[in-house]
């Protein structure tokens, strides 16, 4: 029997950092045949985009396929399976499939479809890996008031989470056979203790934990692991192993297309002043400038935005700014598109 293809899932919350840790694997293959899927919630694939522009030359763009506008843990028959079939039934078929779930999935659905009878002879699942924010975890975006958490909990036995947000925290985090606290620059030495407790509380038993500053975790780290987590279902506990159907009501998206601005910056700064008027979670896209023959790739968590120009532009692209902006659902989105809209070219 042919030996089964290693499958890494990374997984984590929006922002967290998942498509740089795969940006430094590519970098880091050395020849090693790595193949990606890569899922997002909204019309516009920032992350696959950001991939095919990485200009490494084993990122070739036959090796990113690309599921956008969905949920691969909703749409594992539709979607999943015959993504996999097709890489898998490739002449040359990869070494190591890694799929960066969106940053609303839940990884246990996608670790139970290799249990697929076309897939579980032909892969198995090497390790499930979760990227946290720790500077998201420092300032309680997963539970906005800890005290008021726990109170609620006292109240009701019943009540298993509390926010959308915790309980995709706790998910990730539940199923995970590596957690990486990525964006550690950011987080000051006195915080790690309380990152760690928040981190263990809910991460499976046995799990290793890492800490990294923008994705810099080398692939013998993470790949490799030999979790064969398809096996392992029992110890990787879900909110949804009751029947309940996994679905983001709570969240949504909104594209926003614009013209060229003048200012990379400015328009930066305008998208993050914005983020933190509506309460925004998540905010990513392409930014055309006038004069620059590059575009600017902008992508911010709360009100923490970075950007840089990662490619020029080509002839068959129509050059202007497309922003994904990402939120619960019950934010006022017309004010939101309108806020964007409104931002002076």
């Amino acid at each position: 029997m042919a030996q089964k293809v290693p499958v890494t899932v990374v997984t984590g919350f929006l922002g967290a950092g998942k498509t740089s840790l795969i940006r430094h694997w590519l970098e880091n293959a050395d020849g090693r045949r790595l193949a990606l899927i890569v899922n997002e919630f909204g019309d516009v694939g920032v992350d696959g985009e950001i991939l095919r522009g990485c200009g490494i030359e084993s990122c070739a763009d036959e090796d990113i396929m690309e599921l956008a506008n969905g949920c691969l843990c909703c749409t594992v028959a539709d979607d999943f399976i015959p993504t996999m079939e097709a890489l898998l039934d490739r002449p040359n078929p990869p070494e190591h499939i890694i799929i960066e779930t969106s940053g609303l999935a839940l990884p246990k659905p996608l670790v139970k479809a290799v249990d697929w009878p076309t897939l579980r002879p032909r892969v198995t699942v090497d390790g499930v890996v979760t990227v946290v924010d720790g500077r998201a975890v420092v300032d309680g975006l997963f539970a906005p008031d800890p005290a008021a958490v726990q109170a609620a909990r006292e109240a009701d036995e019943a009540l298993d989470h509390e926010t959308p947000l915790e309980e995709l925290f706790e998910e990730q985090l539940g199923c995970a056979d590596l957690v990486i606290v990525n964006k550690t620059d950011l987080i000051e030495d006195a915080d790690w203790s309380a990152i760690e407790a928040r981190v263990r509380e809910d991460a499976r038993g046995g799990a290793g934990l890492i800490k990294s500053s923008f994705g810099a975790v080398p692939p013998a780290v993470a790949l490799g692991l030999g979790a064969a987590a398809e096996d392992d279902l029992d110890s990787r506990p879900s909110h949804h192993d009751d029947g309940h159907e996994h679905d983001h009501d709570d969240f949504d998206s909104r594209v926003i297309h614009l013209g060229e601005m003048a200012s990379e910056a400015a328009f930066q700064k305008a998208v993050e002043v914005i983020a933190g008027e509506f309460g925004l979670l998540r905010a990513k896209g392409f930014v055309a400038v006038n004069g620059k023959p590059r575009r600017y790739a902008m992508q911010g968590v709360g009100t923490r935005f970075q950007g840089y120009f990662d490619r020029e532009w080509t002839t068959e692209e129509t050059r202007r700014t497309s922003v994904v902006c990402i939120g619960e659902h019950d934010l006022d989105w017309n004010a939101i598109e309108a806020a964007v809209s409104g931002i002076a070219a």
